[in-house]
């Protein structure tokens, strides 16, 4: 397997970013939406879509208090990241638009990653996100502005199968993020579309230099968005502050009580470092 040669300089020619899209005519009779979330990856998205010749609509959804999260690192979908976005699609001459998208991702995201931690699970919220808020609601939008496809920065790889698109591992393991769109619908495969999926990180960086993109060097984002310092437990006591309720770590063959916590919203289930009761011998 090889990745798609592209230019050293400069992006792809207009033919070369179309077959990217897998577009059902020609490139300058198609509409792409392109979910821009401000980071490098869904810009070059922009940039290739609007390298194929497409009429290009950008859309970002905002997902949590712009105010709160201005200036901070990591903050997807809000912030600094709005800006980035909007300042890309101005130097592609493509239209933007902000949604505020804030209850549905509080309701559908945050509070039940939250009722998570309380149930002494550990979960993953990018995929509650990709699967809810983010994919439902830009699939009608981007159905409603006609559009031909839905366009993502995501690393994942989208072929044609004998039953129709196939969603597989990207080209580069590092980069692999298939396993956050498992619950992606064969209807949302067949109009979505991933034209990073075969590049490795360094060639996406170097198209957004060579589209002279603000954010080409911007780091990427390693924590989940809603909880950058990674203090998740700080998130889950502000939404549901009966979890650092204070109470008794019993022994569960004996009933015996080893101990106190601070709450169950810092622990998870099979946890043993960091109880603070010391070794117990067996019953």
């Amino acid at each position: 397997m090889t990745a798609p040669q592209l230019l050293d300089t400069g992006l792809m020619p207009s033919d070369a970013a179309a077959a990217l899209f897998d577009l059902p005519r020609a490139a300058s009779a198609c509409r792409i939406v392109v979910a821009m979330s401000g980071g490098v990856d869904s810009s070059v998205v922009a940039a290739l879509a609007h390298a194929s010749g497409a009429e290009v609509i950008g859309i970002t959804l905002q997902l949590y208090d712009y105010g709160a999260a201005t200036g901070r690192k990591g903050a997807c979908c809000a912030g600094d990241d709005i800006r980035d976005a909007r300042a890309v699609a101005d130097r592609l001459g493509i239209a933007h638009y902000v949604f505020d998208h804030e209850s549905a991702f509080r309701e559908e995201v945050v509070e039940q990653f939250a009722d998570e931690y309380l149930a002494g699970r550990t979960p993953v919220p990018c995929i509650r996100c990709n699967m809810g808020p983010k994919f439902t609601d830009l699939f009608r939008m981007a159905r409603e502005l006609g559009a031909d496809c839905l366009a993502t920065g995501h690393y994942v790889r989208r072929l044609a199968g004998a039953d129709g698109a196939e969603l597989h591992r990207a080209f580069d393991p590092a980069r692999d993020q298939s396993y956050f769109l498992y619950g992606t619908t064969e209807a949302q495969l067949d109009y979505l579309r991933f034209p990073l999926g075969g590049m490795p990180k360094p060639q996406v960086r170097a198209l957004a230099e060579a589209a002279g993109l603000r954010n080409a060097a911007k780091p990427d984002s390693q924590d989940i968005c809603f909880v950058p310092d990674g203090d998740y437990a700080k998130i889950v006591t502000r939404v549901r502050p009966e979890g650092a309720a204070p109470g008794a770590i019993v022994h569960a063959a004996t009933g015996e009580t080893l101990g106190e916590h601070k709450g169950i919203v810092h622990f998870t289930v099979g946890q043993r470092k960091g109880l603070e009761i010391g070794g117990q011998p067996e019953p």
